[in-house]
């Protein structure tokens, strides 16, 4: 898997924009995914240092459809801890 097929999209939520004053940041990420990859992908794309990285499995929720209940897909999220300093400017502002 190529580096900048592991990070699928920021999450950019309220409790998201809390942990920002801790310096963590969230990303949904590729399944196959592991922790080295999240780091290596994240120190090339935002050219910050990165020291701790935490993953989640989110499980998918059943949703109703008219008569037909359904499912949504699980996917996995990562909290990225950077350096004291470092910061992603794409976070900023929002």
């Amino acid at each position: 898997m190529h580096l900048y097929e592991v990070l699928r999209r920021p999450l950019i939520t309220e409790k998201n924009t809390t942990l920002q004053a801790m310096n963590k940041y969230a990303f949904e990420v590729a399944d196959e995914a592991n922790k080295m990859m999240i780091q290596q992908a994240v120190e090339t794309a935002f050219k910050v240092k990165v020291t701790k990285v935490n993953v989640v499995m989110v499980r998918g929720k059943s949703k109703r459809v008219g008569r037909r209940m359904t499912h949504t897909n699980p996917w996995k999220k990562a909290i990225i801890t950077l350096q004291q300093g470092d910061k992603i400017e794409y976070f900023e502002g929002v």
